[in-house]
């Protein structure tokens, strides 16, 4: 049976994750650990700069976003009562004594509210056609102006282009916008489609 060693990583480990140009990543929806959900994302370099990795069944009610050397970026919460997701910096587990507010929450609608923003952006999740892994999803300010955009990859060897599976996709995300956010949404939304 084929190992999967990542090669380490030239992409920074901070926190925030903002770059001056417009940034494609590759997102495969499947776990590096075996028998596990979840799913691992690649720069274009091919390193893994994100995964997720849900030890438990499939539709966990705690996920959580982290870097290639497993630090907890962010932990994704479902609140069952009030039908909505919520996101919290950094390691913010039920079991963690940090009780902090979240970052965002994102309603089943793929509405989501920022509520540690010192701007007043609003965000939506938008899905069209196909079945969900395959669908076309972005992410879209206020302005109706697409922020992040996901879609089915295709390969470009020899001149010819070809469609990869539905758990392969293509995450573009624009200039000056927060990456590891932007990832932590398409995860939300994973999560609302029973994705992950």
């Amino acid at each position: 049976m084929a190992k999967v060693h990542p090669l380490p990583s030239s992409y920074s480990s901070s926190s925030s994750y903002v770059t001056s140009k417009r940034e494609a990543f590759t997102i495969w929806m499947k776990s590096l650990v075996m028998n596990g959900n979840g799913c691992t994302v690649f720069n274009e370099n091919g390193d893994i700069v994100y995964r997720i990795d849900n030890y438990e069944k499939k539709g966990s009610r705690e996920v959580y976003l982290m870097d290639l050397r497993g630090k907890v970026l962010f932990t994704l919460r479902k609140v069952h009562f009030f039908k909505r997701w919520e996101c919290y910096k950094g390691d913010s587990g039920s079991n963690s004594n940090n009780k902090q507010k979240p970052v965002f929450q994102v309603t089943k609608n793929g509405h989501i509210t920022f509520l540690q923003s010192h701007n007043a952006n609003f965000y939506k999740l938008e899905a069209f056609g196909g079945n969900c892994k395959s669908a076309l999803t972005k992410i879209v300010d206020n302005q109706g102006g697409v922020v992040a955009e996901a879609k089915r990859k295709q390969s470009s060897s020899s001149g010819n282009s070809v469609v990869l599976g539905d758990d392969v996709l293509t995450l573009v995300v624009d200039a000056h916008v927060d990456h590891s956010l932007v990832v932590a949404l398409f995860t939300v939304y994973g999560l609302i489609q029973r994705m992950l």
